[in-house]
């Protein structure tokens, strides 16, 4: 079970000439460079050439091979290159702080980094530092423009390691809310699993879908939906270079009609928010794909009043790769995150471990009853015994996502675990309250969290609104009151102007915490 050749090689067969990845270079500040598209055959040389420069360089089965890329041709042909020669791949921000770069190199001991020469250039202290080391054994600088000719002198066949199901391939990040980012160790079969049961079975992704994605490749989640899924059933993905805004998001979306959007919920804000929004064709799209954090009830509507698009609301981590709980097309339950993708099974639990009553809030494990039928789950955390004990249980996950389950059996988002607040000895959930917040008609974002203050933990919303007028903070609590249970309304209402995110997108509760701290 070698990645590439589930994903990438299988296209050869019958639909090598057809355009596998189409890709604008944008340079910084413009919209008007010229797009470059490759086939499947052209892919399947590439990336075999890629696997060629990193055996070159050393790389044996099993070594880690670090990227730090911004989404570009080469990100595909070097993330199946490495795949095919037996490598673990691992994926970074490349945007981050010199001392996350630092860290980064040290902690996932890369035997080969593949980046860009900015990023080689603006981090080579870093680099030099890792190569001295000796851990770090080979770097591959790739420019962008791209051309596929690159690497030609190294030949275009390359011998394709016989992978088992069992045998690691990729480690995904989680997003680090607390302390450094880990890596989740995954294993070939667990993509295989979740592309045939989320991709395939809910998704319904086909051979003529056209992929674009907000969320960039280094990050699981586009990983899978901008690359893996797509390449499954022979579609056809779309990168750009530059950061997603809403202008070019709504540009790329005009110039090349996909039919799957893979979106947040920060972004589908921003993107209705454009003036482009009212003048871009966007009836290209059949569905829009949401994960990362809740998708607000309200913002739904505005979406879909503008559009008449579906949004599949879903959830995911780094530590099942990907979606494992989700709307599905043609039956999106609004204010949920649906039903389980087939073959995974769920449970929400107490905090001793028992199963808790339908309707009752609790702990979301992901897993199976059946430990031979499979799933998705990582087998650790790399350097973390004590945390992969406490997440990994068995055929379980415990996921740290608080949930209950409806009426209906459609499972509602209540918040992490450590994000709950208790006021008044009862628990209330951030995203209910942040949900009526947002129906205000003045609201754009808004998070809860809980600071201490004198003792005890008091509630505070963290707003951006359209117009900061006098008095706006207890209309805002008035209007939280006489929508829910009086308890729950916020204690104190602070403004911003953007709420601060980790490279994710999620908003970084922590920040505002610790920055609330003492000001109450």
């Amino acid at each position: 079970m070698n990645l590439a050749r589930y994903f990438l090689d299988h296209n050869l067969e019958r639909r090598a000439d057809k355009v596998a990845l189409r890709y604008t270079p944008t340079p910084e500040g413009s919209l008007g460079h010229p797009e470059q598209s490759w086939t499947f055959r052209d892919m399947y040389a590439w990336s075999n050439r890629a696997g060629n420069h990193l055996r070159a360089l050393g790389l044996r089965e099993e070594d880690r091979v670090l990227f730090a890329l911004s989404d570009c041709p080469a990100f595909a042909a070097h993330w199946f290159g490495a795949l095919r020669v037996g490598g673990v791949v691992a994926m970074m921000n490349p945007g981050v702080t010199a001392e996350d770069w630092s860290y980064y190199l040290a902690y996932t001991r890369a035997a080969v980094l593949v980046t860009e020469r900015c990023f080689a250039d603006e981090r080579a202290e870093q680099i030099a530092f890792a190569l001295h080391r000796g851990q770090l054994r080979g770097v591959i600088v790739v420019d962008a423009p791209l051309d596929i000719a690159a690497q030609s002198t190294l030949g275009s066949e390359c011998t394709t390691t016989d992978s088992s199901p069992d045998d690691p391939s990729v480690w995904l990040f989680s997003s680090g809310s607390t302390g450094k980012p880990k890596a989740c160790m995954h294993v070939n079969s667990d993509f295989v699993f979740n592309t045939e049961n989320y991709a395939k079975k809910v998704l319904g992704i086909r051979e003529e879908d056209v992929t674009l994605s907000v969320p960039k490749l280094f990050f699981g989640y586009a990983t899978g939906t901008n690359l893996m899924f797509p390449w499954a059933v022979g579609a056809t993905t779309c990168l750009y270079a530059e950061r997603a805004t809403p202008e070019t998001m709504l540009t790329h979306i005009a110039r090349y009609h996909p039919t799957i959007l893979t979106n947040v919920p920060t972004m589908i804000h921003r993107m209705l928010e454009h003036p482009l929004c009212s003048t871009t064709d966007l009836s290209s799209l059949r569905m829009v794909l949401s994960a990362g954090e809740a998708l607000p009830a309200e913002l739904y509507r505005r979406w879909v009043e503008r559009t008449g698009v579906e949004i599949l609301d879903g959830i995911g981590s780094a530590e099942l790769f990907h979606i494992y709980l989700s709307n599905r097309p043609g039956d999106v339950k609004l204010g949920t995150l649906g039903t389980p993708v087939p073959g995974y099974t769920l449970k929400l639990v107490d905090s001793a471990g028992v199963e808790v009553p339908r309707g009752e809030i609790g702990t979301l494990l992901v897993g199976t009853d059946d430990p031979s039928a499979g799933a998705s789950n990582a087998f650790g955390y790399h350097r973390d015994r004590a945390k992969s004990r406490d997440t990994f249980r068995g055929a379980w996950t415990a996921t740290g996502d608080q949930l209950r389950i409806d009426e209906d059996g459609h499972y509602v988002y209540c918040g992490r675990g450590d994000d709950l607040l208790k006021i008044g000895g009862v628990y209330v959930s951030p995203t209910e309250v942040e949900n009526c917040l947002l129906t205000h008609p003045l609201v754009r974002e808004a998070a809860i969290v809980g600071v201490e203050r004198e003792g005890l933990v008091t509630s505070v919303a963290c707003v951006v609104v359209t117009d900061a007028r006098e008095g706006l903070d207890v209309e805002l609590q008035e209007h939280v009151k006489t929508r829910l249970a009086p308890h729950k309304y916020p204690r104190f209402v602070r403004f911003y102007e953007v709420l601060p995110r980790n490279d994710r997108g999620k908003v970084a509760r922590s920040e505002l915490k610790r920055a609330l701290a003492g000001t109450l």
